[in-house]
């Protein structure tokens, strides 16, 4: 114990070799990764893909709404357009056996729509009319035209409202009534007209159809006013010569698909129907279009095809900044606006709130509260900078508490030697004792047991800080042992005591061969002075399960079970007065303790009162790998 000549002896090869080889007590944890999932990169990188994908969504759900819109009013647009010159040319068909006087009618559907319009008869690609041609350039068509003008035909997406025949209304044919038949006809609807005003006050209104035959409107007026309406709905010669052609076409129909004949007549509009109760179903009525397909078909245009173009002319309708479109576009900026800080002013919070925390921790500590912790939430870097200060703070305030003890410790143990020396120097002053050679060497006793503690507490404050330093390697326990008992046997005489050793000659162990000597001197300084004269205080090492384990046996008084646990204690005496009658600065042990940790072993006391004691020093047996550096 204290100051050993061993610790500062030595041969140069013991000496590079121990600078060479290292280790300090306390080893830098290893260093450990976040795992990527709890990354805080990785969670703001998430709440920045989160922004950038809410944007994006939303302005594009803006554009694709916005387009979508213009598309639909442009479609509707265009729809709209194709479906006036479809119903104006399909007119023009219906009251022109030919196509010879149409470009004027293209020509004003062109301006008023402005498209080119360009139509062409069925097996005739050459126009018959062109809103926009180019000269010196043939007109080559498209693949499929944009409609096909024909009044026996007629296309229900375009006319929604055609009959269910698909015969234009327009195309009266032979049921045009002549000037004179029109006039007898309005002279009636007159009258009639007339009638119905004065019998039952009904107010009716004259229409003339296609074929030119008046009706009144509302229909069904008439019925009940008592007036005569029979001659307004007799058919003139026109149409009877026009109903009988008619009804010889239908009845051969009817004929060949084994339906009996039928009667046909005039409804309320002038259009040719089935009268009465007949049977055949649906072969009626389609026998009735056929005939009047076939019937009309000299009085009508031929089919034509009809194509539509837009040369460098932007859309009839397009996204404007109007109004409403500009209220959207803010509508939608500010809620895209509003989600984006909604989820970022979250996700702030949420990485701000353990910094805070942490924050705050740290001034409680730096304002002296050793014990300010803060929460662990997480496993990323803040979490991990959460474990680490919790780490540091506990150590900070185990430091203190370990400084606070050691300043008591050492104030309590270096009271009794600092108040020996004055008593001696003041006595020797007063002249109470005289200043010969044995006040000295009273006095230089008590310097040397105050030299004892200051190295005994240099040690355990080096090891306390993590910066006790061993210089290992390769080492016999026996010449260890050996040496041991020689630096103590004087003492061991002088107590009356005997010292034995024992210990395998092969047995090695990496260590610090001056701090090894400096624990098994401990224990058998320790054991020589709780050994009375007469006893025997004994040193033992085998190797056993990859360890060597060195005993150091007395048969002093022994330890009391209940005071066992605290052997290793700092200043810790059997004697309750903490006397030092045995000379022992109550150290020793706790040093062994400490440089037995430091060695990755471990030191443990068993004891029976009145027989003795065995303290037990466990090494690692295997050499360990020395650094080089």
């Amino acid at each position: 114990m204290g100051s050993d000549p061993n610790r500062t002896g030595g041969d140069p090869a013991a000496k590079s070799r121990r600078r060479t080889a290292r280790w300090r007590i306390m080893p830098k944890p290893p260093r450990r990764e976040v795992p990527l999932r709890h990354s805080l990169l990785l969670r703001l990188l998430a709440v920045s893909v989160v922004v950038s994908v809410c944007s994006v969504a939303a302005t594009a759900y803006v554009v694709v709404q916005m387009t979508a819109v213009a598309i639909r009013e442009e479609q509707g647009q265009a729809l709209a357009d194709d479906a006036k010159a479809y119903d104006a040319l399909l007119g023009y068909a219906a009251r022109h056996p030919d196509w010879s006087d149409v470009s004027g009618t293209v020509a004003a559907l062109a301006r008023r729509t402005g498209h080119r319009m360009v139509l062409t008869v069925r097996g005739h690609p050459r126009p018959v009319a062109d809103s926009d041609p180019e000269p010196g350039v043939p007109f080559r068509p498209p693949a499929k035209p944009t409609a096909v003008i024909d009044p026996l035909s007629v296309d229900p997406d375009l006319l929604p409202r055609s009959a269910s025949d698909r015969i234009d209304p327009r195309a009266a044919g032979p049921f045009l009534l002549p000037r004179d038949e029109r006039d007898m006809l309005d002279v009636l609807a007159s009258r009639l007209q007339a009638c119905l005003q004065r019998t039952a006050g009904a107010d009716t209104r004259i229409e003339r159809g296609p074929s030119g035959r008046p009706r009144l409107l509302p229909a069904g007026v008439s019925a009940t006013s008592g007036c005569p309406t029979t001659a307004l709905a007799e058919p003139t010669p026109t149409e009877t010569k026009a109903l009988s052609a008619l009804s010889t076409l239908v009845n051969t129909c009817l004929a060949h698909r084994g339906v009996p004949a039928v009667t046909l007549s005039l409804d309320a509009g002038g259009r040719p129907v089935a009268a009465g109760r007949w049977s055949g179903g649906t072969q009626v009525p389609s026998c009735v279009a056929a005939g009047r397909a076939e019937q009309l078909a000299p009085y009508v245009a031929p089919a034509a095809q009809l194509y539509v173009a837009s040369p460098g002319r932007a859309a009839t309708t397009f996204f404007a900044l109007s109004p409403a479109n500009k209220a959207r576009i803010a509508g939608s900026a500010a809620l895209v606006l509003l989600v984006t800080v909604a989820v970022t002013v979250l996700a702030g919070i949420r990485l701000v709130r353990p910094l805070r925390a942490l924050t705050a921790a740290v001034q409680r500590l730096a304002e002296g509260d050793a014990s300010a912790q803060v929460r662990v939430t997480g496993g990323d870097e803040i979490g991990r900078l959460s474990v680490a200060f919790n780490s540091m703070a506990g150590r900070r305030a185990e430091l203190e508490r370990l400084r606070k003890a050691m300043v008591s410790d050492v104030a309590h143990e270096l009271r009794t030697p600092l108040s020996n020396i004055r008593g001696w120097l003041e006595a020797a002053e007063d002249g109470v004792v005289d200043n010969d050679g044995d006040l000295l060497a009273s006095v230089l006793e008590e310097a040397l047991l105050l030299q004892h503690i200051i190295d005994d507490l240099r040690d355990l404050a080096a090891a306390d800080a993590g910066e006790l330093r061993l210089w290992k390697v390769p080492v016999q326990v026996a010449d260890v042992l050996a040496q041991t008992a020689n630096a103590h046997r004087a003492d061991a005489d002088a107590g009356g005591v005997t010292l034995t050793v024992t210990a395998a000659d092969e047995t090695l162990i990496d260590a610090d061969p001056v701090r090894l000597r400096q624990m098994t001197g401990n224990l058998v300084s320790n054991a020589i002075r709780h050994t009375p004269r007469g006893g025997t205080v004994t040193l033992h090492s085998r190797a056993a399960d990859g360890t060597v384990r060195i005993d150091v046996a007395d048969t002093g008084a022994g330890i009391a079970p209940d005071e066992l646990p605290h052997v290793f204690d700092r200043f810790w005496r059997a004697e309750k007065s903490r006397s030092r009658q045995t000379g022992g600065s109550g150290l020793g042990l706790s040093i062994v303790r400490k440089l037995a940790e430091t060695h990755g072993g471990t030191v443990t006391a068993r004891s029976t009162p009145g027989v003795g004691s065995v303290f037990r020093l466990t090494l690692p047996l295997l050499p360990r790998t020395v650094d080089d550096g």
